[in-house]
């Protein structure tokens, strides 16, 4: 395991190596998971790409950090990562809250970013009346109040009846997050609007959503994709908030393509 403290927060992270030619693909996971998520993704990718995941403050293997966060916290911390490891010109790959992070640095650091793949997201997630209503139910009843309608959200109705030795292990996942950690960031996404950021982002950009998608649903990210210039969009079927879980194939393959498509 690769351990390094920045910004006074220790963050567990994996970096990959591959061909020195090929860009480097960062992956940033969502609200309440680890960099886990991303396994099946790149074991579809190994060989044909350097990568880095981390898990970020307040989840996984990471530090908790001083809680609340804002988003900016998150952002420093990736950009902290990926100066130490003298990564630049990476392809950003954020899931829900990672591709606020996602937006987000591409507009501070633009050295660091050649492109971005938004997955199941948008830059506006949610409504605070929403956060602050979870936000409480975590406080009174521990991550277990939100168990039930995260995995409804978060999973088909074909992973709930056929994959449920997976799917009591991502609800393990869940369960297992710091209550400060998720609470941390759940207030920074309360408190993010990066409407007028997509709007000038200068990047090649990918919006990818799952077609049953429960939390950040299609046409919203359809929405995103049409406020960025130039993006491209694709719905992935069989999947919901988390298709590099479901349909790890289609996703590693909708990676490959775009990247390649910018060569």
């Amino acid at each position: 395991m690769q351990f390094v403290t920045l910004n006074n927060v220790t963050l567990h992270y994996q970096q990959i190596s591959g061909p020195e030619d090929a860009p480097t693909i960062v992956f940033i996971n969502s609200l309440a998971t680890d960099f886990r998520i991303w396994r099946d993704v790149i074991v579809q990718l190994a060989g044909k790409f350097p990568m880095l995941t981390y898990d970020k403050r307040g989840h996984g293997l990471s530090d908790i950090g001083q809680s609340p966060y804002q988003m900016d916290d998150h952002v420093n911390d990736l950009i902290a990562l990926m100066d130490r490891l003298e990564i630049s010109n990476a392809v950003i790959c954020g899931l829900s809250v990672g591709g606020l992070i996602a937006m987000r640095l591409s507009r501070l650091r633009p050295d660091l970013a050649s492109a971005l793949i938004l997955c199941d997201t948008a830059p506006k997630i949610g409504t605070p009346p929403m956060w602050e209503e979870r936000i409480e139910t975590v406080r009174r009843e521990g991550m277990a109040g939100l168990l039930k309608a995260n995995m409804e959200r978060w999973f088909t109705r074909n992973f709930h009846t056929h994959h449920t030795a997976e799917l009591d292990g991502y609800s393990n996942m869940f369960l297992r997050v710091p209550i400060e950690g998720y609470l941390g960031t759940a207030a920074a996404i309360r408190d993010t609007d990066l409407r007028e950021d997509a709007a000038k982002i200068d990047l090649p950009v990918i919006c990818v959503v799952g077609e049953e998608d429960g939390s950040t649903p299609p046409e919203l990210v359809l929405e995103m994709a049409n406020m960025i210039p130039g993006a491209d969009f694709k719905l992935i079927k069989g999947a919901g908030h988390i298709p590099c879980v479901e349909q790890p194939h289609i996703l590693a393959d909708t990676l490959t393509g775009f990247i390649a498509s910018q060569t």
